[in-house]
């Protein structure tokens, strides 16, 4: 059986993936204060997010990070498909990058020091995108 993972997708998969999936793990026990906060910030970009409790917010953040996280770990996901789901969640996460006031100087991206830990994201939205641009293996 071939795997549906080229060789040089191994690095931007397992740095991506472990780090993700140690983020989500970090989340399942987020106490009431770090659900807040995460659910605020999140709700400030996307308001629709206000519908859900906090703690179920970040229970379902958790979740997802840990799933996407999984999925670029394993070898038979296909790259493309992890690709898709590490674009998506990377365009997420800079969109409450973009719509958070304070977090970028104004008129421009660029980071203020307390955006750069959001605007590092970008990093993922390119390896995301690269993964999704692979081409499936030829026999």
């Amino acid at each position: 059986m071939k795997l549906p993972l080229k060789p040089h997708h191994l690095p931007v998969r397992l740095a991506t993936g472990a780090f993700i999936l140690n983020s989500g793990w970090d989340k399942r026990d987020a106490d009431q204060d770090t659900a807040q906060g995460l659910h605020g910030m999140a709700v400030g970009a996307y308001p629709f997010l206000d519908k859900i409790e906090p703690a179920d917010f970040v229970k379902l953040v958790s979740a997802g990070e840990m799933a996407l996280g999984a999925a670029l770990l394993l070898p038979i996901v296909p790259s493309r498909l992890a690709g898709a789901g590490l674009t998506a969640f990377a365009a997420g996460l800079l969109g409450v990058y973009l719509r958070t006031p304070g977090l970028r100087h104004e008129g421009s991206v660029r980071p203020t020091p307390d955006g750069i830990g959001m605007a590092k994201d970008v990093f993922m939205l390119g390896a995301g995108l690269t993964l999704l641009m692979n081409r499936p293996h030829r026999d």
